[in-house]
């Protein structure tokens, strides 16, 4: 089970972006494709695309801070994101953590 770190700064940064802490967090828990890896400050970024419950597709970055995970920020995917997530996911091609 992934836990999560939140705190005003991550919040406030999805929210410039139009995304909650909720869909971030079920984006990474609904399989998302996983994207390069990014050094960012020091310390390894993940990025990946995936759906939220309702079907909303975004990218989320994340780190692994003492054994929980930092959404760095999440974003709505644009077309062209949307549009290889969707073919991807259709061919199976998920694979998240």
């Amino acid at each position: 089970m992934l836990v999560f770190e939140w705190d005003d700064a991550n919040r406030r940064h999805m929210a410039e972006h139009g995304a909650a802490p909720e869909e971030a967090e079920q984006v990474l828990l609904n399989e998302p494709i996983d994207l390069p890896a990014q050094m960012r400050s020091g310390e390894e970024r993940s990025v990946q695309v995936g759906e939220t419950d309702e079907g909303r597709i975004l990218m989320v970055v994340t780190t692994w801070r003492g054994g929980r995970v930092r959404v760095v920020t999440a974003f709505p995917g644009n077309r062209t994101t949307r549009r290889k997530y969707m073919e991807r996911r259709d061919y199976g091609e998920t694979g998240g953590q």
